[in-house]
């Protein structure tokens, strides 16, 4: 249960417990703990868990019928009253003062456990002879409850009367009102109508300010509409005749004139309603305040409202019918006084003062509340009310005046209190207050209840209470027992009770915890007392992580046809089970989506994907949301609708309407013909235009029958094409274009070919294209020759070789000749240049360019377009013996009209012998070669090493090795190894190594194996140190050692723990050969074993070995059972190679083992006994 707000009564626990004893069915989300509330709240079960205490109760009206109860004569009459008490309440009736026996009608029923009355008309009867007072009474052991005084009435809808009307004649611009008089019902009628110089009043009478000719009609009727009926009734109609004046003057009509030019004369204001200067108003606090002002005149007057001493309560005022009501809804006090009502036109004015008075039926200052007393105790019910005039109280018991009703020695009155001292059981009552004044009334009820009762915890056993951290979280202990009991909390069953700074406890039992802490996890326990026993609850708190999310759905735009995908990554207590779902605009979504733990793909989006997506995770006691919007962006929609107007002869006006954009703003229209002359059912892009336009003026060319489309364009891309446009062609008119591209060329040394670019299509303009073409010697003056062509080249023959041509070209049709383009000029053919350079010669020889000079030919000679002059190259070989090179040629292009030219040729080898030679060319020839010239280079720094490796060797060793370079551009005197240790990007100080021309490869010594080197390798020659190869090592954190890492072969921990294994196979091989041997000999056959190298023993015991074979395991052999022993009580048998050398054995174990090299005479003695030696056993695990 959830605690609402702070107990206004000290034995509100009482009341509690009481309410709660009379809750069946349903249960509380929140409960506000007031007296007052207790009863309003209806039946509730606040724990079906807990056995229900059967406490008794006196009863309480908690339904009843409206006092004011208007009913449909068409329905049966239901009266409410329901009332609640332990035991059941008992209902009866009383109308218009006196009992009312229903048992005597039998239209009249009361339900079953219930007051409320029903009364049936289905078999006969008038509910008028129903109405009239009524009020519920309520009983049982412990008192009477009263309900409100319930007037009766049935709603009507009278006819009109029947009358015979006759005509109103009024003069025209004469003020005028028609009398509306409906027939009284239950509620009042409405009336309608409204206009500003005719309008209708409050009381439905029709006002006309004045009177115009066209007002004459025969059919004015009142019609007054009865809401609760849904019923409009009809008075006889009206006839208004309207007496006119003659024209005056009917050169000075107008038709705007609404008295057709006769002579009206103007009134200032009258008010028609109301009458007089002053008038009064009375209204009820709470209701609705109308004041109307209607005035006569002509022109017809302008209403203003005013307030004397105050201004209109903007907030509240609200004018209607053209100013003519004002309006206040829900009057309090202050809306009282003077209020003014100003009527105006230009020949006057004219005001009424309203004086308005506001009354008051009674409303509750204190109202009477339950009370709950234990034996002894004191109390009081306060009734205080207010109003206009001021309320009378009455004080009731069980339905009763006080004084009528038996003494009470606890009871004491004082006016509008009751004062209770030392109550004891058996003084339960129901008191009713009474406040009543002219205007109205207030009945409320308040039961006393005497209880003697020990204290008892109405919550559930050992609650488990699991709330998020840093939140404000309530305990809940309720608890009820008479006296009013003590209640205090503990924690985990220590200190003193729980009140004040962190905790806070409510008068109900609540304890609030201010801010939820990890360490307020607990148990805590509620102890209530009182003089009859005590009671105590646990409640266990467990303080949780809050459910977040920590990427929350970011709004997104997709492509249609892509696939969009929401984060929703949560955080959580790990104790706390949590579910995550997905909902799209507040619905779950449906099926087709992928979705897993933390986002939601959604595969080929289209526009039902669009929406608001929100994403829920929730625990059992807390959740987090985030929402995010989708939006899918697809290609507009194409233009519809396509229209040509304003055509012209060059010009027409297309107009569109867009398509949808699908949610991306179309920045651009691509405007599309097609023509069906040239190229028909192609479409060509004619113009395009910006998105926020869709009516252009297309520029269009002669003699075309156009056909357009249109295409919309935004950021996801371009529309389908709109349906095509009606045809529009265009008249034909000479060319506009000039050819482009003019030119002139030879293809041969005796002839010029003359090309350009053709019209387009849309640039001919006319049928029968071709072109005249013109051309002359340039500067000597002869005549020009022409050519009339309709392809788009000619050839000029029998030219002298490479002369300057003047050209000019022009485009006609059979509509005209259109403009000439300028003069080109252009050149006949070329031929091979007679020349050569001469001298040429080189300088300034260094190790990787030359300069180059040469004599310059003659320009005629060239017999062209001097293009460069071309220099040939190659490299003929190295200064160096046996380094093969290659010969291919190479070409450098020189443009030098100077009269001593030269040119630095770069790029070359150095330490080689080249070779070069020179030619002119011209646009499509080279002339003879010129002498050809010999350089030999000079030496330079050679290239890098061919490679460099870096090979581990050992655990504190590296191995380098190289080769030598590709070009050493000179004679290697050495390599030089320069190399760093590195410690994240810097560099320490470097160590310089060099080497003689012969050696390629070193061995270095790392005198840190953790420590990481970087080495740059280069070549010398006499010049200098060449390109460096760069290595590192290691080359990866994977192959370094850590400083912390050891060989584990020299560790004292494995080297004993090889020692112990060595010593028990020991023991283990000894046992053996004593238990095979018994004192005899084993024979050795002699197979192809290894032979072991002859061991010496020291002085102190220990072995000394000599073989490289030391490491390898050696072969054993198995003891023979097929031959005889050899007759020895202490030997082992022999090993080796035929050796007869025997391990004398003498209780410690210490002899010497010796092998011979005998002839193989001896050692085909001797088989192997396939035993291994113990001592090499020991030696090879090792």
């Amino acid at each position: 249960i959830s605690v609402c707000c702070v107990c206004v009564c000290q034995h509100l626990t009482f009341i509690y417990f009481l309410f709660l004893s009379l809750l069946p069915l349903a249960c509380l989300s929140s409960l506000y703990l007031s007296v007052s509330l207790v009863l309003s709240l209806g039946e509730c079960q606040l724990f079906s868990s807990v056995s229900r205490p059967t406490v008794k109760q006196p009863p309480t009206i908690i339904k009843q019928s409206p006092k004011d109860f208007i009913v449909d004569p068409r329905d049966n009459i239901i009266i409410e009253c329901e009332a609640k008490g332990n035991p059941q309440p008992r209902f009866t009736w009383r109308r218009k003062g006196k009992f009312l026996n229903t048992g005597k009608d039998p239209r009249v029923n009361m339900r079953k456990r219930s007051g409320t009355l029903e009364i049936n008309f289905r078999s006969g009867g008038r509910p008028e002879d129903y109405e009239g007072e009524y009020q519920c009474l309520a009983s049982n052991d412990l008192g009477v409850a009263v309900s409100n005084k319930i007037l009766l009435r049935v709603s009507k809808a009278p006819l009109w009367p029947k009358e015979l009307l006759e005509p109103v004649l009024v003069s025209e611009g004469h003020s005028l009102v028609l009398a509306c008089n409906p027939p009284p019902g239950l509620p009042p009628p409405l009336h309608l109508l409204d206009e500003q110089r005719v309008s209708m009043g409050l009381n439905g009478d029709l006002y006309f300010s004045n009177v115009l000719a066209k007002d004459a009609h025969t059919d004015y009727s009142c019609n007054a509409r009865f809401l609760f009926t849904h019923t409009i009734q009809q008075k006889n109609p009206f006839s208004l005749k309207v007496q006119t004046e003659p024209y005056n003057d009917t050169s000075s009509y107008n038709s705007s004139d609404p008295y057709g030019g006769r002579r009206i004369p103007e009134s200032m204001p009258t008010f028609l309603s109301p009458s007089g200067s002053e008038s009064s108003k009375m209204v009820l606090r709470g209701q609705q305040l109308l004041l109307e002002c209607i005035a006569a005149g002509l022109p017809t007057p302008s209403i203003k409202w005013f307030k004397k001493g105050g201004d209109l309560p903007a907030q509240k005022v609200k004018f209607e019918n053209h100013n003519k009501t004002l309006k206040i809804v829900s009057v309090s006090e202050e809306d009282a006084g003077e209020y003014v009502c100003l009527a105006n036109n230009h020949v006057g004015g004219i005001r009424h003062n309203i004086h308005v008075q506001v009354k008051g039926a009674p409303y509750w200052l204190d109202k009477p509340t339950n009370l709950v007393l234990a034996p002894d105790e004191n109390g009081r019910l306060v009734c205080r009310a207010s109003g206009n005039p001021r309320p009378q109280v009455q004080w009731l018991v069980n339905g009763e005046p006080v004084e009528s009703s038996l003494p009470n020695p606890s009871r004491e009155m004082m006016g509008d209190t009751i004062i209770f001292r030392s109550v004891q059981i058996g003084s339960s009552a129901v008191y009713q207050c009474n406040a009543s004044n002219q205007h109205g009334y207030l009945l409320a009820n308040a039961f006393v209840s005497v209880l003697d009762m020990a204290p008892r915890i109405l919550g559930p056993k050992s609650q488990l209470i699991k709330v998020i951290e840093n939140n404000r979280t309530f305990l809940d202990c309720p608890f009820f027992g008479s006296p009013l009991p003590d209640l205090r909390w503990f924690k985990n069953g220590q200190g003193s009770g729980l009140d004040g700074g962190h905790y806070r406890v409510y008068i109900n039992g609540t304890l609030e915890i201010k801010r939820a802490r990890t360490e307020d996890e607990g148990t805590y326990t509620c102890v209530a007392s009182n003089i009859m026993g005590t009671v105590e609850n646990q409640v266990i708190l467990e303080v949780k992580e809050p459910t977040r999310i920590v990427r929350g759905l970011e709004h997104q735009s997709a492509f249609r046809g892509s696939t969009a995908r929401f984060d929703c990554k949560v955080k959580s207590d790990p104790s706390l089970p949590v579910t995550v779902s997905w909902l799209k605009d507040d619905s779950p979504l449906s099926l087709g989506l992928r979705r897993d733990e933390e986002s939601l793909s959604i595969p080929n989006v289209n526009e039902g994907d669009q929406g608001v997506y929100t994403c829920t995770a929730q625990s059992e006691i807390d959740q987090d949301v985030s929402s995010a919007r989708l939006t899918v962006l697809d290609r507009p929609d194409p233009p519809m609708d396509l229209d040509l107007s304003d055509l012209a002869v060059r010009s027409v006006r297309l107009t569109w309407i867009p398509g949808n954009d699908h949610n991306s703003v179309i920045t651009q229209f691509l405007v599309q013909y097609e023509e069906d002359r040239w190229e028909p059912g192609s479409w060509q892009n004619l113009t395009s235009y910006p998105g926020d336009l869709n009516s252009v003026i297309l520029q269009l060319s002669p003699f075309i029958n156009y056909q357009f489309r249109v295409i919309a364009i935004n950021s996801v891309g371009q529309s389908a094409p709109s349906h095509p446009s009606p045809r529009y062609k265009t008249s034909g008119a000479p060319p506009d274009a000039i050819p482009s591209g003019l030119q002139g060329w030879g293809t041969k040394k005796n002839n010029m070919e003359i090309s350009w670019e053709p019209l387009l299509n849309v640039e001919r303009n006319g049928p029968n294209l071709h072109y005249q073409l013109w051309w002359r010697r340039k500067d000597t003056g002869e005549a020009w020759s022409n050519v009339t062509t309709t392809g788009s080249k000619h050839v000029v023959h029998d030219t002298d070789t490479y002369v300057p041509y003047e050209i000019r070209i022009q485009a006609l049709n059979d509509h005209g000749a259109g403009p000439t383009s300028n003069v080109a000029t252009g050149y006949s053919g070329e031929d091979k240049p007679t020349d050569a350079p001469t001298n040429l010669r080189v300088s300034n020889v260094d190790s990787t360019s030359v300069t180059i000079h040469w004599n310059p030919v003659d320009p005629s000679s060239v017999m062209g377009e001097f293009k460069e002059y071309r220099l040939y190259y190659w490299r003929e070989a190295s200064l160096l013996k046996g380094l093969r090179v290659s010969q291919e040629k190479m070409t450098r292009g020189f443009y030098s009209i100077a009269q001593r030219p030269s040119a630095v040729l770069g790029g070359l080898v150095p330490f080689s012998h080249y070779r070069m030679l020179m030619v002119v060319a011209n646009r499509g020839h080279e002339g003879p070669p010129s002498n050809t010239v010999e350089v030999r280079t000079k030496e330079g720094v050679p290239d890098a090493p061919k490679y460099f490796e870096i090979v581990k060797r050992a655990l504190d060793t590296i191995h380098l090795q190289w080769d030598k370079p590709l070009e050493p551009n000179g004679v290697l005197i050495g390599y030089q190894l320069k190399y760093h240790t590195v410690n994240g990007s810097k560099l320490g100080p470097y160590r310089l190594e060099t080497f003689p021309p012969n050696i390629t490869q070193y061995t270095m010594r790392l005198p840190d194996r953790a420590t990481r080197y970087k080495f740059f390798l280069s070549a010398l020659t006499q010049v200098g140190a060449g390109e460096a190869f760069t290595g590192e090592f290691p080359r990866s954190a994977n192959e370094a050692y850590s400083k912390d890492q050891v060989d584990i072969a020299t560790q004292g921990w494995f080297i004993g723990l090889m020692c112990a294994i060595a010593l028990i196979i020991l023991i283990l091989l000894i046992v053996c050969f004593i238990k095979r041997s018994r004192g005899g000999k084993y024979p050795v056959r002699d197979k192809k074993d290894l032979a072991l190298d002859p061991v010496d023993q020291k002085e102190d015991g220990s072995f000394d070995y000599h073989s490289d074979e030391d490491n390898k395991p050696l072969q054993g052999s198995q003891a023979s059972l097929d031959g005889p022993p050899k007759e020895s009580d202490d030997s082992l048998v022999d090993y080796g190679e035929g050796g007869d050398g025997q391990f004398n054995e003498d209780g410690s174990f210490i002899g010497q083992y010796t092998v011979k090299k005998d002839s193989k005479d001896e050692t085909e003695g001797n088989e192997s006994s396939e035993a291994t030696s113990p001592v090499n056993a020991i030696y090879s695990l090792a």
